[in-house]
């Protein structure tokens, strides 16, 4: 993973983003927490494709330094921290919408997959809607 703030020289739009949110990992990581509402580092690593827990840890401080997500105190359990997406990080609900997209073209999908692909289609301004209100009613302490 490239450390916070490193960028590539040449001001491309796509090498920002690649560097922003660009590997496999950080980009799981927020489908979850968008997707899911994934907010708790136990939640996180239970994705079922098996992100090792220093993986994990890295790509959570990669996405905070590059503000997408927060991370405060878990008043609940004061040893953990809970995360939260930013504006920043809701603002790439649309791209992770497109690659769900583009995958379904070329990737076999399951029933719920299916659904999520259908509402995408659909309603995605729906969706939206619905992930940010869920976020707004949930606002980290």
């Amino acid at each position: 993973m490239k450390t916070a703030g490193k960028t590539h020289g040449t001001g491309c739009p796509v090498a920002h983003g690649l560097d922003t949110f660009g590997d496999r990992w950080t980009l799981l990581v927020l489908r979850d927490m968008i997707l899911h509402g994934k907010r708790r580092y136990g939640e996180l690593l239970e994705a079922e494709e098996g992100i090792a827990t220093n993986i994990l840890a890295d790509r959570l401080k990669h996405l905070e330094a590059e503000g997408l997500i927060t991370r405060v105190r878990d008043p609940q359990n004061r040893r953990s921290y809970l995360y939260g997406l930013t504006e920043k990080g809701l603002s790439l609900m649309p791209v992770i919408f497109e690659i769900i997209k583009w995958s379904a073209a070329h990737f076999p999908l399951t029933a719920t997959r299916k659904r999520l692909l259908q509402r995408i289609n659909e309603d995605s301004a729906g969706l939206i809607r619905e992930i940010r209100a869920r976020e707004a009613a949930n606002p980290l302490p």
